[in-house]
């Protein structure tokens, strides 16, 4: 059992002034393996003072030497890779297959925002077009940043805003799920050994009370934040009554288009990446597995058989690909869907009720659904677990049309041996993201969602932008 009665503040581990505490529970065991600070308003107020306070001299840094310390953090990210890999799986469950590539890809992540110190660096000397004289354009840090971050992937998602906000000047305060506080505590070991300087990166631990704080403190100056829909509406209110920029990037419902033309070997190689990664605990998952009518029972069969065959267990073991969900709260909540299902007439062709073969753990048993209709509640809300819905349709513009009638725009995928058809589905797709063939996303191209998905993006060059704001110098001749 591990205790921790301290915060991350101004380069230093510090007492918490919250007496109250988050256990940290494993959720293959269930039990408890470590407790940390429920952080509240004081303990943000610190550490947002501490970021206001390293901000002028953060700011002021050359980006270079900025780029420069964030392969310095990619680097003792690297030497804690094992280390982070099993804290990841037991605060989250993910399957090693999946937590061991996270440290290497976030370290890769680090250094590909680096990279982007030339967006900082280059002179934007813009003649003015109506009159003589010239204007410098600069981009500005826009201060201090809250980087509040959920469960599901406790280190990738700290890394991509965190990246581009030091690289952009920012300082930050860190607010990270209370379920999973573990991987980014280990995280800051990783920055004081960097030698990113004291305050510019601040943790504390917490849940709403500590999250409302940091949304609503008059001394932070943007927010990002990556969970569910319902409360990025919340802190998109609070940031719009107090013209803060914010970054959301919520929920999603996303589609899978398989087109007749499919090749049958490449679906049944990338399903389980496209629907159900990290046991189906993925924003981006496509859930709603679109078939032509007339193939739907051989699509369905097939997709059963793949799901059917992913091995579900102890997520240390290197060849399992589901493991638990993240506690007995979300258990409960994806088998309420399973009952949902059922009782809407969808058929299970595989699972369809809780992991009853283990005798610990917050397992659910992979299910695919097939004779799922569109307006079916298991093919219109999140369910955040992996629970596969086969849906058909009549031809492509149908399919098309059910894959837009969703409050949700995150991403998609589209299947087919044809590439340039596939493309021309994916451009009539109402989403920020589209796949051909393969899980698709890359971290030099711009991430975000449309309607009840998102706000802004991250990635890229876009994503850095999202820390900086632009002050134009003008000269008469």
């Amino acid at each position: 059992m591990q205790q921790h009665d301290d915060i991350f503040v101004g380069g230093r581990w510090i007492p918490a002034d919250s007496p109250d505490r988050s256990e940290v529970v494993n959720p293959a065991t269930e039990e408890v393996w470590a407790a940390v600070p429920d952080g509240n308003e004081r303990d943000i107020d610190a550490a947002v003072a501490a970021a206001r306070q390293a901000f002028p001299g953060w700011a002021a840094t050359d980006p270079r030497q900025r780029a420069g310390l964030l392969h310095r953090f990619a680097d003792e990210i690297d030497k804690r890779a094992p280390e982070i890999t099993r804290i990841i799986t037991a605060e989250n469950g993910t399957p090693v297959a999946e937590s061991g590539a996270a440290p290497g890809h976030s370290a890769a992540h680090l250094r590909l925002t680096a990279g982007l110190v030339g967006e900082l660096t280059e002179v934007d000397d813009r003649p003015n077009p109506m009159a003589p004289g010239h204007s410098v354009v600069r981009r500005v840090p826009v201060g201090v940043a809250g980087l509040i971050t959920p469960w599901n992937f406790p280190l990738g998602l700290v890394i991509i805003k965190l990246g581009p906000a030091l690289l952009a000047g920012c300082t930050v305060v860190i607010k990270p799920a209370p379920e999973t506080p573990m991987a980014t505590r280990a995280l800051m070991e990783a920055v004081a050994a960097a030698g990113i300087p004291d305050g510019v990166v601040n943790l504390v631990t917490g849940g709403t009370r500590a999250g409302t704080a940091l949304v609503e403190h008059a001394d932070v100056d943007k927010i990002s934040f990556t969970g569910s829909t319902a409360v990025g509406r919340s802190i998109g209110r609070s940031c719009g009554e107090r013209l803060r920029p914010v970054t959301l990037e919520l929920g999603g419902k996303s589609p899978a288009i398989v087109l007749d033309d499919f090749d049958p070997t490449v679906l049944a190689d990338n399903l389980l990446k496209v629907s159900m990664r990290n046991t189906g605990q993925t924003c981006k998952a496509c859930t709603r597995l679109l078939v032509p009518a007339h193939r739907h029972d051989e699509i369905a069969s097939l997709a059963a058989d793949v799901v059917a065959a992913a091995p579900i267990g102890d997520p240390t073991d290197p060849a399992v690909f589901f493991g638990p969900l993240v506690s007995a709260r979300q258990r409960e909540r994806v088998a309420g869907y399973l009952d949902v299902g059922r009782s809407q007439g969808a058929k299970a062709l595989t699972g369809g009720g809780v992991g009853s073969q283990f005798a610990r753990g917050f397992y659910v048993e992979p299910t695919v659904f097939a004779k799922v209709s569109p307006e079916m509640v298991i093919a219109r809300e999140e369910i955040f677990g992996p629970v596969l819905s086969v849906i058909p349709y009549r031809d492509v513009d149908d399919a098309v049309a059910i894959a837009n009638d969703s409050d949700f725009g995150l991403a998609a995928t589209v299947f087919s041996a044809d590439e340039g058809r596939a493309t021309a589905v994916a451009h009539r797709l109402a989403t920020g993201n589209v796949g051909i063939n393969h899980y698709g996303s890359n971290a030099a191209a711009p991430f975000g969602g449309h309607k009840d998905s998102g706000l802004g993006t991250e990635f890229g060059v876009e994503g850095l932008e999202a820390y900086l704001q632009y002050k134009s110098i003008h000269y008469p001749s």
